[in-house]
Parts: structure tokens; sequence; C-alpha cells
């Protein structure tokens, strides 16, 4: 089971990437509520972009952010100074045992109890 960082949704809408789309259609996917706010709120974000985006999580399971997911991402932003949006999205993965699936992998890899799996360099 996969815990889909923003980034990889993000990389989806590209042509090079969209291998990628296929991660959507498996049973066990999942995705922070964080990266709802990430990816749809950029503020530079095309009406053909958020199209595109809410379609991708309405195929996906949302993962809430729960108050137990924000005290574990407290812990993990003070032992690993992760971002915000990093520290919920990793706390939510190691939460339910997920492998996070990003591009940023040397942004998580020093959180030691995450697993981490790259779909763009496999």
């Amino acid at each position: 089971m996969n815990l889909i960082d923003s980034n990889i949704i993000i990389y989806s809408a590209l042509k090079e990437y969209a291998y990628l789309r296929e991660l959507f259609k498996e049973e066990n996917v999942f995705v922070s509520e964080i990266s709802l706010l990430e990816v749809l709120g950029y503020s530079s974000i095309t009406k053909e972009q958020e199209n595109y985006f809410n379609a991708v999580f309405s195929l996906v399971n949302k993962i809430p952010v729960s108050t137990e997911i924000i005290f574990e991402a407290i812990r993990l932003r003070k032992n690993n100074k992760l971002s915000v949006g990093d520290s919920i999205i990793a706390a939510s993965a190691i939460g339910l045992n997920l492998t996070l699936l990003t591009n940023n992998v040397s942004d998580f890899k020093k959180v030691k109890s995450l697993q981490i799996k790259n779909p763009i360099k496999a």
C-alpha cells in the first residue's frame, strides 16, 4: 500500500510522466489531505490543471489530518527539520504503515521509520 506525495501528483499531469497515472488506479493508494492544499492551492494553477487534479483526487483514498497525525508530524518536524507539509505526509505514511511514493527522496530519507520509493527513477 502506498501514499502518493504531492509532487508525484503534479508530475503526473505532464505528458512525459503520464505513466504515473497508473498509480491512481491501484486499489490501496492514498494521499494525505494536505496534498489537496499543496496541489490545488497553487496560486498559478490553470482551470485545466485544476480539473485534472480534482479528477485524480476523486480516484484515491484521502487520509484526513487527524490529531494523531499532527502530533506525529510535530515529532518528525522537530527531529528531522521537515516542512509542515512533508511532516504531515510522512506522519500519515508512518501511521498507516504505507510506502511513500515521492520524487523528493532527499527530503524524507532522514526519517528512518519511513519506507520510501521513487516511482520516477524506478
